[in-house]
């Protein structure tokens, strides 16, 4: 041992003696400031760094959100920019090749129309949304009541699929005259030929979830006793959300043609009302025009549905 340092064994325990041992007592018990004297720095205060750490946070905040805006400006130029350019191309070869509006309209022409018609394409376009909501939602729990049956049920299941796909190879068009033959010019038709429409991608997506469950959660599952609907609604189905979701997404915009096709058939009332009037009037500029507030219809949709699901499914893989 070092500087008179004596270390000694009695009854299991050590002993530490020595001059070196009791000159430092003495020293430190003479002068108390030589504990602090020889004491090690301090690590930093656990407030201050809190507060060094809160003052970074603005800019790192703002940092992030530029980012997010960056990426948001990303996404939307290419698209932006394509689409201006496909609007000037064809401005210009309608001017250059002086083109009847009847046959083809210019861009400019059509956002005359849209401005100067836009109560009525309003009034329209509500007629329409009410439409593709009511059919929206009937497909929707048409669709997912089918998945749930076909998976819960096998032999059901195994007598129901084949007929599901046969019946939607069959062109849904030649079907809305028989719809309003059977139930009238109102609501009812389109609502129906909307659900025929946009059942399909509804139920096959979410049965495809309900089969993707991991094999070992249900075997857990069962290992604990849990029945066989049980283990239906507490792991098959929180797992065939994201696919129900991608479902609902295609089956949205399926629920907008399908409005469509129905006022095509039979209505009084509506965007496709209108673009049928329009056409026979050979008003080509309202026809566009129409077909713009379908497509803004359209696009509203399916990011409503979107943000749905990042409220209702935010495990869902983006």
């Amino acid at each position: 041992m070092r500087q008179g340092v004596t270390a000694s064994r009695a009854g299991g325990a050590w002993r530490i003696g020595g001059t070196g041992i009791k000159d430092a007592a003495r020293r430190l018990r003479r002068s108390p400031a030589a504990i602090l004297d020889a004491a090690p720095a301090d690590p930093p205060d656990s407030e201050a760094a809190g507060t060094k750490e809160r003052t970074l946070q603005p800019n790192q905040g703002t940092g992030e959100a530029s980012g997010r805006l960056a990426a948001v400006w990303r996404a939307v130029l290419p698209p932006l920019a394509l689409l201006i350019a496909v609007l000037v191309a064809w401005e210009a070869v309608i001017r250059l090749l002086h083109l009847p509006q009847y046959a083809l309209p210019a861009p400019s022409a059509i956002a005359a129309v849209l401005v100067a018609k836009q109560a009525s394409l309003a009034a329209a376009a509500w007629v329409t949304a009410g439409e593709v909501l009511v059919g929206f939602i009937v497909s929707g729990v048409v669709g997912a009541a089918l998945a749930l049956l076909i998976a819960r049920f096998d032999r059901l299941g195994r007598a129901i699929y084949p007929l599901v796909v046969l019946f939607q190879t069959v062109p849904k068009i030649a079907l809305a005259p028989l719809f309003v033959l059977w139930f009238g010019y109102g609501l009812l038709p389109k609502v129906v030929l909307i659900a025929v429409i946009a059942f399909f991608p509804v139920g096959l997506d979410m049965l495809a979830g309900l089969r993707a469950v991991d094999p070992n959660l249900v075997a857990l599952m069962r290992s604990v006793g849990a029945s066989r609907g049980q283990i239906l609604w507490r792991v098959q189905v929180p797992t065939a959300l994201p696919h129900l979701m991608s479902g609902l997404k295609i089956a949205v915009t399926l629920s907008v043609i399908g409005a469509i096709v129905g006022e095509f058939s039979g209505a009084s009332a509506g965007l496709g009302y209108m673009i049928e009037f329009a056409s026979t009037q050979l008003d080509t500029a309202l026809v566009f025009a129409a077909l713009v507030e379908v497509s803004v219809l359209g696009i509203v949709f399916y990011y409503l549905v979107e943000l749905a699901e990042r409220l209702l499914v935010p495990w869902s893989p983006r």
